[in-house]
């Protein structure tokens, strides 16, 4: 599995940043931390990453679905 994230190019370093930072799990204030800003640039710059439109996509393969094996698995009964 692995995450996708569309319309990065929309977006600053910085916001980049913010944004990679949320999608992992961290606080605004843990970010904040880490980039050294206060905590109200990290919602500005998480809004402003918001209104260009990135979006978060998941991508998982048929194997880490077990669909793979079963398809496998399935045709190999009808042979």
């Amino acid at each position: 599995m692995h995450w996708e994230i569309r319309g990065l190019e929309k977006l600053s370093f910085r916001e980049r940043q913010v944004v990679m930072l949320k999608e992992s799990g961290h606080s605004s204030e843990e970010i904040a931390r880490i980039l050294n800003v206060s905590v109200s640039s990290v919602a500005t710059m998480l809004a402003r990453a918001k209104a260009k439109g990135y979006q978060i996509v998941c991508i998982i393969s048929a194997t880490e679905l077990g669909l793979f094996n079963s398809v496998t698995e399935d045709s190999e009964d009808y042979d």
